[in-house]
């Protein structure tokens, strides 16, 4: 296996991974707001509310790999 399909599948495990860990604390957040509004707040706005984690949390982990990577790469 090539260096750059390793990277590849880094990557795609580390955004997968991240993803589940922000949809982990999006479903947190959706159901306190559930919780503390006592149904006001649709199911909509909740499950919005894990999407949401879902997407932050993946986007931070991929761009949390990248700039390791950027740091690790040795110096020419």
């Amino acid at each position: 296996m090539k260096e750059d399909q390793k990277e590849k599948i880094e990557e795609a495990a580390l955004t997968s991974v991240g993803a589940g860990v922000g949809g982990v604390g999006g479903a947190t957040v959706g159901v306190l707001e559930l919780a503390a509004t006592q149904g006001n707040v649709t199911d909509l706005s909740a499950g919005l509310a894990i999407g949401a984690g879902a997407a932050v949390g993946g986007l931070a982990f991929f761009l949390g790999y990248k700039l390791y990577r950027h740091f690790k790469k040795p110096k020419a």
